[in-house]
């Protein structure tokens, strides 16, 4: 059973959002809910009147109303919500304006700087109509290539005011990784930076820009932001302009906000491309609103005074996420950089001097920092912070007990997932209930969330397949260049006819909470018994050894055996009676099932760029196939440290 390890105080429960929204549901629809159970069911047994209700609630501006709050298609993929309404994202997310602070943005450098709500409109407004002077119109691409920084999120704005589309990438992508994305869909105009800092180091970008651009012939016009230069040299691109030379003729007024369809496509997002070309998956304008207030809302409880800060990048759906907090009204803390940089509490240091309430992160970076010793309740106050999340990887149980002793115990952990694919979240934080050791607090309300056994059968206590059994607004509208839908459907519908699969290996607790035990196609299957891999994770990174491992199953004899690789601590070396230790561990904690029977150390472990170790590039590196699209990773250089070893003969 779970150890409990925190709840939230009877005035945090009377005071949340979630309280507020279901007194608003029982008074529109006669009901007595007081438990967030019960309005999990109702939210799945009357989906149409959740998601208008939480629409009024969040108050998602309309320029025409629903003729339909939902309408059936043939297929789960089919179906619709809000059919007939129109409204525009950008609008939602603008509608404060005034001098309270829409951004504080930060970087590695000491940079500081912030913009009021009123400074983001007035800029939105001239970007927009610079972007409307360049021939841009509804249904175009605008891509973004650059760091986590105000206008980025400006120009996304821009784009989506008129209708257009918007992509981006963050600048450590190389050459083919952009061309793998941008090449897909013909961008007309592209946002970037001159560079951008990381680790201490100025990275130059406009020569990758320059190289990307000879073979991206749909791009009209490179607005150029001066970020690690005053004047950047702008010479070797065609038709590039700063961004103040972009918006110098358009002085600021009202935005022309299109008013388009729920469903007219706002974001194109990319899976990690580390098996292929990268799906290119198309987010409607409404579902991605409407799913991110319920997120933000209710299931974060932010309000506008809060400030929200996500450790993440321009390629990662969290900045997507992210930037919908401008729909509440509240403050954005913005980083770019290195999260360890000057040293491993930097971020903290950060959190504290901005009064952040709602810190966000990876499961990496709060295990790296734990590994480093840093304890960040130490010299820093935190007292407004209230609420952790993570999400990237599951969140070991040892990590519910660091986070609780070494950064505050009265603070909600919210461990989340999701996903590019849904650009929002199955499993979310609940502010009004209980955190449970190792397990994320609730499925998302409006989200059919299931466990299936191989059979297609629900399970509970047991590890399956996480399914989706009913439609949700954020579903994707259609992969781009998929005019049929075959690669929509192979992607989601072929293991379950009708029922959205997601790809993870998860299991219901007995408190009706979720684990997520990895990506389903890294489960290892040893003797045929199904392993997430992070079981295997969860009791070896809690080793002071080890800093980091990732497991693959390994083609051996007519079976599979599990080889796990490690990365130790500086100036460690992996000898017969550590490889003892960890296998004695692994059998204590877990099964004989989960030793490995193979166990070796590596100087450094592979991972896409936007940081998650990919267990599928190793597996396919030892196996002697090649990794298909090394530029989806961050590190590429890594995998020839798992080929030809000897200990794998």
């Amino acid at each position: 059973m779970s150890e409990l390890m925190w709840t939230p105080s009877p005035e945090r429960v009377r005071d949340s959002n979630l309280t507020a929204f279901m007194k608003h549901v029982n008074e529109r629809h006669g009901k007595k809910f007081a438990r967030y159970d019960d309005l999990y069911e109702w939210s799945l047994c009357d989906s149409e009147n959740f998601w208008a209700a939480v629409a009024e609630f969040a108050g998602v501006r309309f320029q025409k109303p629903a003729d339909e709050l939902f309408t059936a298609g043939p297929s789960m993929r089919e179906s619709r919500f809000f059919t007939g309404a129109e409204l525009n994202f950008a609008e939602n997310l603008l509608s404060r304006r005034d001098d309270h602070l829409a951004f504080i943005y930060r970087n590695e450098s000491g940079i500081r700087v912030q913009w009021t709500y009123t400074e983001v409109h007035a800029e939105v407004s001239r970007v927009a109509r610079a972007l409307r002077a360049q021939g841009v119109v509804a249904g175009d691409r605008v891509a973004g290539f650059m760091p986590n920084m105000p206008q980025t999120v400006i120009a996304m704005l821009a784009t989506a005011s008129i209708g257009a589309i918007w992509s981006s990438c963050s600048p450590d992508f190389g050459v083919k990784g952009v061309l793998d994305r941008f090449g897909q869909i013909e961008p007309k105009v592209l946002f970037t930076a001159d560079g951008y800092f990381y680790n201490g180091k100025t990275i130059d970008s406009l020569h990758r820009v320059h190289d990307f651009l000879e073979t991206l012939p749909s791009v009209e016009k490179v607005v150029v932001v001066p970020h690690v230069s005053d004047q950047p040299d702008l010479s070797e691109l065609h038709d590039a302009i700063t961004w103040h030379e972009f918006i110098a003729f358009h002085p600021p007024g009202e935005i022309e906000f299109a008013q388009l369809p729920f469903d007219h496509p706002l974001y194109i997002m990319y899976s990690s491309g580390t098996t292929g070309l990268p799906k290119s998956i198309v987010h409607g304008a409404g579902g991605t609103l409407i799913q991110h207030l319920k997120e933000l809302v209710l299931h974060t409880d932010l309000k506008p005074d809060d400030r929200i800060f996500y450790f993440t990048t321009c390629g990662w759906m969290m900045w997507n996420w992210l930037v919908s907090s401008l729909a509440v009204g509240a403050t954005v803390v913005l980083f770019d950089g290195s999260p360890t940089h000057p040293g491993e509490g930097a971020l903290w240091d950060m959190a504290d001097q901005e009064g952040v309430t709602v810190f966000g992160t990876s499961a990496k970076y709060l295990s790296a920092v734990e590994k480093a010793g840093v304890t960040p309740s130490v010299g820093r106050e935190l007292a407004p912070l209230r609420a952790v999340l993570s999400t990237g990887s599951p969140l070991m149980p040892e990590q519910y007990d660091w986070v609780y002793s070494a950064i505050k115990p009265d603070v909600q952990l919210s461990s989340i997932s999701g996903g590019t694919d849904i650009v929002s979240c199955f499993a979310l934080g609940n502010p009004i209930g209980s955190v449970y050791r190792g397990e994320l607090q609730t499925r998302g309300l409006g989200m059919a969330v299931d466990v299936f056994d191989e059979d297609g059968n629900p399970v509970r206590e047991e590890r399956g397949e996480l399914v989706c059994t009913k439609p949700f607004p954020s579903m994707p509208i259609y992969f781009w260049n998929d005019e049929a839908g075959e690669r929509y459907h192979s992607a989601y519908f072929d293991r379950f006819p009708n029922i959205w699969t997601h790809g993870d290996f998860a299991m219901i607790s007995e408190h009706d909470g979720m684990v997520i035990l990895g990506r389903s196609d890294a489960v290892l299957n040893p003797g045929g018994v199904r392993i997430g891999t992070a079981e295997i994770y969860r009791i070896v990174e809690n080793m002071d050894e080890v800093v980091e491992a990732i497991c693959v199953g390994q083609q051996w004899q007519g079976d599979v055996r599990v080889v796990l690789f490690v990365r130790l601590r500086e100036g460690l070396t992996l000898d017969d009676t550590l490889r003892d230790l960890i296998r004695r561990a692994i059998r204590a904690e877990a099964t004989p099932r989960h030793v490995p029977a193979v166990i070796v150390q590596v100087a450094d472990i592979p991972r896409t760029i936007s940081g998650k170790i990919t267990e599928l590039a190793v597996r396919d590196i030892i196996h002697g196939r090649e990794v298909k699209n090394q530029d989806a990773l961050k590190n590429p250089e890594a995998l020839a440290l798992y080929k030809d070893l000897p200990e794998l003969k």
